[in-house]
């Protein structure tokens, strides 16, 4: 028979800010995508990278239901509590290959100014976001094809610890899937950092289009930084959890879990706000759509009409 909901004021404040939490991700990245799409200005290799990302969160977002039945631990049927599993590991991790993905374009357009153009055509953006989600979806249904923990009852009380081995989480979701790729991002960003540095250091003052250019890669540079922090403050507290929980055996009250869980999945809420609060141009055209398809206060105006400029990335 299935489980009844807990009755314990946390579960309850749990499911709440989760509501809340996927509510906002949604529409926040469903903003993002829409001001991509309809402003040309913003169609440039990094944005398809960017919305990529977007696609990610809404996912998380979509997905968080499937948190909430986890966090009830109602009983149910192994393969649809591992399948709910797999799906948040997996949008999880098309959330950092496309932060890789992010950091590896800025990268090469500083490294390969001249060939920047020649190298990342439409084509090999395609391949590249195809291989970002699949590759995520490989690593996050692993569980699927056997390698999840093993149950003797085809029902089970649906717990993440009791269907996920916890050697999976660790190994490959974390060191193999989260660790590697930010350590990997970390050092290219130090290396972007460095190269805009020497090149404003050597550019001549009569260059002052090369100049522009550099500081504006600079300041994108420092807003995908923040992305990227903000992305391991939330994460890495779930992961260091999951650590102590395998290697030391440790029973971790449930309020720290939930909270840890809230703060990975807050993540997804937060790109939309950088993106209006660092970059001028995406503010201005998320006011335009605002106002032009969601207040009706102002349908002369259209969102194409921002062009490019060099506070956009």
């Amino acid at each position: 028979m299935p489980g009844t909901l807990p009755a314990q004021p946390g579960i309850i404040i749990y499911i709440a800010f989760e509501t809340v939490i996927a509510v906002f991700a949604i529409l926040g990245n469903i903003l993002v995508i829409w001001v991509v799409k309809f402003t040309p200005a913003f169609q440039k290799t990094i944005y398809y990278f960017i919305v990529s990302l977007a696609v990610a969160d809404i996912t998380v977002g979509i997905a968080m239901p499937a948190a909430i039945v986890v966090s009830l631990e109602i009983s149910m049927i192994y393969e649809a509590c591992l399948f709910m599993c797999c799906l948040l590991v997996a949008f999880t991790q098309a959330s950092i290959l496309s932060l890789l993905a992010i950091a590896i374009d800025r990268y090469l357009k500083v490294r390969l100014l001249v060939r920047y153009k020649t190298i990342t055509t439409e084509k090999r953006i395609w391949v590249i976001l195809a291989a970002i989600w699949l590759l995520s979806l490989l690593m996050g249904f692993v569980p699927m094809f056997g390698f999840a923990a093993e149950s003797s009852n085809k029902n089970v009380t649906c717990k993440f610890i009791k269907v996920m081995k916890m050697e999976y989480m660790i190994y490959l979701s974390f060191f193999a899937g989260t660790l590697f790729p930010l350590i990997l991002m970390c050092v290219l960003y130090a290396k972007i950092f460095c190269i805009i540095r020497t090149k404003l250091k050597h550019c001549s003052v009569n260059v002052t289009r090369q100049r522009v250019f550099y500081r504006h890669e600079l300041k994108t540079a420092k807003s995908l930084v923040l992305v990227l922090f903000l992305f391991a403050v939330c994460w890495l507290p779930m992961c260091i959890i999951n650590c102590i929980i395998h290697f030391y055996s440790k029973n971790i009250p449930k309020p720290v879990i939930y909270t840890g869980i809230l703060l990975s999945h807050s993540n997804s809420v937060m790109n939309p706000i950088i993106y209006a609060f660092r970059i001028k141009k995406f503010r201005e055209a998320c006011n335009q759509i605002l106002r032009t398809y969601i207040l009706c206060s102002n349908p002369i105006h259209n969102p194409s009409t921002i062009n490019s400029s060099s506070e956009i990335l």
